[in-house]
């Protein structure tokens, strides 16, 4: 979305050096850490001592906890354990003004005052600069079980996650591959059936008794929904090869056309078969190559736009404004993960009302009022009062 582009130019600020894992509390469940770790870091620096840090955006070899705030960053775990906002408790922020901000608190529970914790979470940079935050850990899972789904058609394998959810089936990852990305996963050297025109990756955890019986009413779902076949990981390494076919799907997908747009939309799960029936049809219209992949648990999709020639570039940007329209009316909204940034901020309209959007202008103002942090991100026309 162009979130961390400057448009405006300006001072670009860097924290990737501020690298500290402060604290890691067995007790009390949490981690402080500053805005420059890696996020596959801490990972593995909380599983060494049997916790978990459930957000996981396909990045998390190399993207920063302070973009993850930023963003409110989620990922294929998402549908079990939630998004980034469930595991921050508190941050160090500081304001334009120079003001320095401590907000939120250690505990399990705290309601005392207005909730700026959370309004800072998802803020693109607007707001104020982290220095540090305290991180929300859980127990890490005693087992991981990974499944492999596929279907003759994309929509049966949305209709397999519908089925799930209203059977309270809770795996903690259910990730969608429409036909192209199924080819592009295939080329990837994961062994899927010709026949398939749509998968799904599947993981269950928790211990023994709860990954055998989770893993079984999965099988049944997407069995009973029509899947060809549901495949099991034997061992890490099938795993691994498995989800790094799913973290290299961007890339992949760039080879596919000269040009290439992905749109982060989000529909209720119900939705899901209606969202991708609409893909088709606009595909269809515009005469645009369109293809879907991403967090089918959470009704995320994200999808991409592939062209070749600059003069569809019209055709393009009529593609995606009905891509909108189609999920607003599906009772959706326009982003589950990038953010609003600069490229989806004229659409900002087509969800907010204009009251919602003046107040969180205020806001903005109220913490920012020269508008010098990331000036032009989500509000249009953007402003650099500062200048």
């Amino acid at each position: 979305t162009g979130g961390a582009v400057p448009v405006n130019g300006g001072v670009v600020l860097v924290t990737r050096g501020m690298t500290a894992i402060k604290e890691i509390d067995r007790d009390d469940l949490l981690a402080v850490v500053e805005p420059g770790v890696i996020l596959g870091d801490l990972h593995a620096a909380v599983e060494r001592e049997g916790l978990f840090y459930p957000p996981d955006p396909n990045s998390a070899a190399y993207c920063c906890l302070g973009g993850n705030w930023a963003e409110n960053a989620g990922g294929p775990r998402a549908f079990k354990y939630g998004v980034t906002r469930e595991y921050v408790l508190g941050l160090d922020v500081i304001l334009m003004t120079g003001e320095r901000l401590a907000t939120g608190r250690r505990t399990v529970k705290g309601v005392t005052g207005y909730d700026i914790t959370s309004l800072l979470v998802g803020s693109e940079g607007t707001l104020g600069v982290f220095t540090s935050g305290t991180l929300r850990l859980v127990r890490k899972p005693e087992r991981v079980m990974t499944l492999l789904a596929s279907f003759p058609r994309a929509r049966q394998a949305a209709e397999a996650v519908r089925a799930m959810v209203a059977a309270g089936v809770v795996p903690r990852c259910m990730e969608f591959l429409d036909a192209t990305t199924t080819a592009v996963v295939r080329a990837r050297g994961v062994p899927v059936s010709e026949a398939a025109g749509g998968l799904l990756i599947l993981e269950v955890d928790g211990d023994e008794a709860a990954v055998l019986a989770g893993a079984e009413r999965v099988g049944e779902a997407c069995t009973e929904a029509g899947a060809l076949g549901v495949d099991v990981a034997q061992n890490e390494a099938q795993r691994e090869r498995l989800w790094a076919a799913r973290r290299e799907m961007s890339p992949g997908i760039r080879q596919l056309a000269r040009r290439k747009l992905s749109e982060d939309v989000v529909v209720p799960r119900s939705q899901l078969p209606a969202l991708l029936d609409e893909v088709d049809r606009i595909a269809a219209a515009e005469r645009v190559r369109m293809l879907s992949y991403g967090h089918a648990g959470d009704g995320n999709l994200h999808v991409n736009f592939l062209w070749d020639d600059d003069a569809q570039l019209p055709a393009v940007e009529r593609a995606i404004t009905s891509l909108f329209r189609s999920v607003i009316a599906l009772r959706g909204t326009l982003t589950g993960e990038h953010g609003i940034g600069v490229l989806k901020a004229p659409f900002l309209p087509l969800e907010q009302s204009p009251a919602l959007i003046a107040a969180q202008r205020r806001l903005k103002d109220a913490l920012d009022p020269a508008g010098l942090l990331n000036p032009g991100k989500i509000f249009w026309p953007g402003s650099h009062r500062g200048c």
